[in-house]
């Protein structure tokens, strides 16, 4: 992951990133071994919207903690370091997570939650995972075109970390990663 994000990140136009984000998360849910892919599925991808495309400034948010129990590594803890305000959109906390590798962790669930997209949620930054578009300036580049499915949305064997209140909006986001297809 921290190879493909770097190389999107290198990718001067956002239509580009997106195509080869698509292309290479496709190959490696498809041949990697260590894929939460069941027999027959496949990822779908909505067509890149460049109006999901923002750089924002993260803005301060009261400490709070969440620890979510998830499969292998029992309750993981999380602390909400700042609040995304994207114009139209809605806001989504920031959480840190400062066990294993240290980094910013973004989830998202909107309104097309369970209809066009995975029921729990979806990811959209996970600096640990390298699943990050970087920044300009003192801003993130957040693209909603790159929300991604967890791997439970997968395999029912994976435990994810899903959308705490904080980080579900009540707007649709119809880009991005889709339900699972098969």
């Amino acid at each position: 992951m921290h190879a493909l994000y770097s190389d999107v990140r290198a990718t001067p136009d956002p239509v580009a990133a997106y195509g080869e984000w698509v292309e290479r998360r496709t190959a490696l849910f498809h041949d990697h071994p260590a894929t939460a892919r069941q027999p027959g599925q496949k990822l779908r991808h909505a067509t890149y919207d460049p109006a999901y495309r923002f750089v924002v400034e993260m803005q301060p948010a009261e400490p709070e903690e969440w620890a979510p129990a998830t499969g292998t590594d029992g309750a993981v803890p999380f602390t909400r370091a700042g609040r995304f305000v994207i114009p139209g959109i809605g806001s989504l906390d920031v959480w840190w997570l400062g066990s294993y590798g240290n980094g910013i962790f973004v989830p998202l669930r909107d309104a097309t939650a369970g209809r066009t997209t995975y029921g729990a949620g979806r990811y959209l930054l996970d600096t640990v995972k390298g699943a990050d578009l970087g920044r300009e300036d003192e801003g993130w580049v957040l693209d909603l075109n790159f929300s991604y499915n967890p791997s439970c949305a997968y395999d029912p064997n994976w435990a994810c970390p899903l959308a705490p209140l904080g980080n579900r909006l009540t707007t649709e986001v119809p880009v991005g990663e889709l339900s699972p297809g098969g």
